[in-house]
C-alpha cells in the first residue's frame, strides 16, 4: 500500500491565518497575565508561529496528550503523558492545538486547566474537523475548518511522520 499527498492548505494560507490569530489574540489579551499552553507533539510548529504574532509578554508551557498511538483512529481514551510545569493559578490560559477532531482530548485538556484554577480558558486551534465532533468543543480562534480526511503536514501527523511538511495536506492509501 502506498500513500498520497495533496495540498489542502498551502503554507502561504497557513502563514496569513497564523498572523490573523496572533494579532486578535494580542489584542484580546492586551494587559494581561497569559499563558499559552500547547498540546504536543502536533501542535509545536503552529504555537511557535503564533506567539511570535501575539507581541505580548507571556508564560509557554505544554502537555502532552494522547488518544491516537500509531492509528488513524482515535481510541477515545485520553492519557496525559506531561503535565503543566507552570502554575496556571489566577492566569488567562490560551490552549493551543493542531486539529480539533472528535473533541475528546481538548476538552479533557481545557477541563483540566480549569481545574487547576486558572482564570479563563479559551482554545485556538489550528484547524477543526466539525464532521467528526462527538464531545462538543468551543473554539475562540480558529484558522480553518477542513474536511472529514486524514491531514498531515504543518505539526500534523500520522504515526509520527509528516509533521516537517510546510502545507496541509490529504494523506490517502491506495492499493
Amino acid at each position: 500500500m502506498r500513500s498520497t499527498l495533496s495540498i489542502l492548505i498551502p503554507r502561504g494560507d497557513i502563514e496569513h491565518a497564523v498572523a490573523r490569530l496572533g494579532r486578535q489574540i494580542g489584542t484580546d489579551y492586551s494587559g494581561t497575565n497569559l499563558v499559552v499552553v500547547g498540546i504536543l507533539k502536533g501542535a509545536f510548529i503552529f504555537m511557535a508561529d503564533l506567539i511570535r504574532h501575539i507581541g505580548l509578554p507571556l508564560e509557554v508551557d505544554f502537555v502532552t496528550a494522547s488518544s491516537y498511538g500509531s492509528r488513524a483512529v482515535s481510541s477515545r481514551k485520553i492519557t496525559v503523558l506531561h503535565d503543566l510545569s507552570v502554575d496556571v493559578r489566577d492566569k488567562d490560559v490560551l490552549v493551543v492545538e493542531d486539529i480539533v477532531d472528535t473533541g475528546h482530548t481538548v476538552s479533557y485538556i481545557v477541563k483540566h486547566i480549569a481545574e487547576r484554577g486558572a482564570r479563563s480558558v479559551r482554545l485556538c486551534a489550528l484547524a477543526d474537523k466539525p464532521s467528526r465532533r462527538e464531545t462538543e468543543v468551543q473554539i475562540d480562534y480558529l484558522g480553518f475548518t477542513v474536511p472529514n480526511k486524514f491531514i498531515v503536514g504543518y505539526g500534523l501527523d500520522f504515526d509520527n511522520k509528516f509533521r516537517y511538511l510546510p502545507d496541509i495536506c490529504a494523506l490517502e492509501d491506495h492499493d
